[in-house]
């Protein structure tokens, strides 16, 4: 297997969790409330289809969000929910990484290879075929749910479709032909999250790596909502998070780079970046390293003149690695821009808001959540994957509680929460 050996550095504080099944009680004097859950539908990208590390596998689609959700509406009249679940034979899906080894503190991380669910040399997956109502296609944008063609280049939704829909059928028009009674809705993070995740520079050739233009967004959420709601159905919108709030952004950080290379050299002085505007300067608290940049194997390598990679200006971390500090605020402020719209569209519908925002702002400053400690950190806060970004099955577990509390303000509906202590954080190697 590829090891990818983590800097120490960025070591985390490794706490050990146990994973269980959840066993699900039906607690007394439940109702629906003003909601009908009996076909109950889940519309988003990677986070509600339940990828975590890296890739998406039969794991983390179990216990992603709305399937935790659905499962608790079937204690209030809600029906059958089925999700596009990869089988036992090819449960690891796209492949995903693990920890496989804790060696003085530092986390080794393997790519799993066996298991894996594609059916050809091109990497596509394995077909699914028939009803599903966990929609969460990893990568979808606002803007691209309405593009057919994408339909071909998304390996996780090209295995939804047949032949003759491929490239033909957008993600909107595959979410019309649904018959539900409820939704959630949790779409619009790619539509920034892909511009940073690519250090704000926007490849012509990749419209993923592009910011969906504000009034566009608006636009098309609305169409999105309108949509779902023609029959006068109920439902949940989620905010969007604040993507430099997530581990991605904040483990590999100036001051830790700074104190890793002054072991080595005590004279280190400061890390210098290169900005979006090509602009060289000594890295701030401010500036957001991408956490690959860990394994890139290029800080303070000497370049050809002896300048050491990142700790002289005349060979600065290059702006591809960097969130600079202008480039965060112009994120943010398309984030509340995208925000605004969610909160007034579905407002004027009448719908719930489950303010995942909010949320994960204080998952990155800490929180307990029944009596269980979550925060951002990488690998020991509990709440996100070994990819930085998406959730464990405990982040799961708390985001879903989220959902469930405001539908229940919203509908009067009492779907009970769900006991997270009753699912794991990151999975540790075995001690042997």
């Amino acid at each position: 297997m590829k090891k990818i050996i983590l800097n120490s550095l960025v070591a985390a504080t490794i706490l050990f969790a146990a994973s269980c099944k959840p066993e699900i009680e039906t607690p007394a004097g439940t109702t629906a409330g003003q909601a009908n859950f009996s076909k109950y539908i889940a519309v988003g990208n990677s986070l509600t289809s339940g990828f975590a590390d890296g890739g998406l596998y039969l794991e983390g689609q179990k216990v992603a969000y709305p399937n935790l959700i659905a499962a608790q509406m079937a204690t209030v009249g809600g029906g059958a929910f089925t999700s596009p679940f990869f089988t036992d034979a090819h449960s690891n899906g796209s492949g995903y990484i693990a920890l496989t080894a804790l060696v003085n503190g530092t986390p080794t991380l393997s790519q799993v290879t066996d298991k894996l669910a594609y059916r050809d040399a091109a990497m596509h997956l394995d077909k699914y075929s028939g009803e599903i109502q966990n929609l969460g296609i990893p990568g979808m944008r606002v803007d691209l749910s309405f593009a057919p063609t994408f339909s071909a280049a998304n390996p996780y939704f090209e295995r939804l479709l047949n032949d003759a829909q491929v490239g033909t059928t957008s993600y909107f028009q595959y979410v019309q032909s649904r018959n539900h009674t409820f939704f959630s809705l949790w779409l619009g993070n790619n539509d920034v999250l892909g511009y940073a995740l690519n250090g704000a520079v926007t490849l012509p050739t990749d419209p993923t790596t592009a910011l969906t233009d504000k009034v566009t967004f608006s636009s098309l959420y609305s169409n999105f909502v309108n949509a779902l709601t023609a029959g006068g159905q109920k439902g949940i919108v989620g905010t969007i998070p604040d993507v430099t709030a997530v581990p991605y952004f904040n483990t590999v950080t100036p001051a830790a780079l700074l104190a890793a290379a002054k072991v080595v050299n005590p004279a280190a002085q400061a890390i210098f970046i290169q900005t979006g505007t090509g602009t060289v300067r000594v890295a701030t608290a401010e500036d957001l390293i991408r956490l690959p940049f860990q394994n890139a194997n290029l800080f303070a390598r000497p370049n050809a003149l002896s300048f050491f990679y990142g700790l002289d200006p005349r060979n600065p971390i290059t702006s591809n690695w960097v969130l600079d500090k202008d480039e965060v605020i112009k994120v943010k402020d398309y984030v509340d821009s995208y925000n605004s719209s969610i909160k007034t569209i579905a407002t004027s519908k009448g719908l719930a808001i489950a303010d995942t925002y909010t949320y994960f702002n204080s998952v990155k400053t800490g929180i307990a959540v029944q009596g269980i400690n979550i925060n951002a950190a990488f690998i020991s806060g509990g709440a996100f994957s070994l990819d930085g970004i998406h959730l464990t099955p405990r982040g799961n577990a708390a985001i879903a509680n989220v959902f469930i509390d405001a539908i229940n303000a919203k509908y009067g509906s009492t779907v009970p929460t769900i006991d997270i202590t009753k699912y794991r954080g990151v999975k540790f190697p075995d001690v042997k």
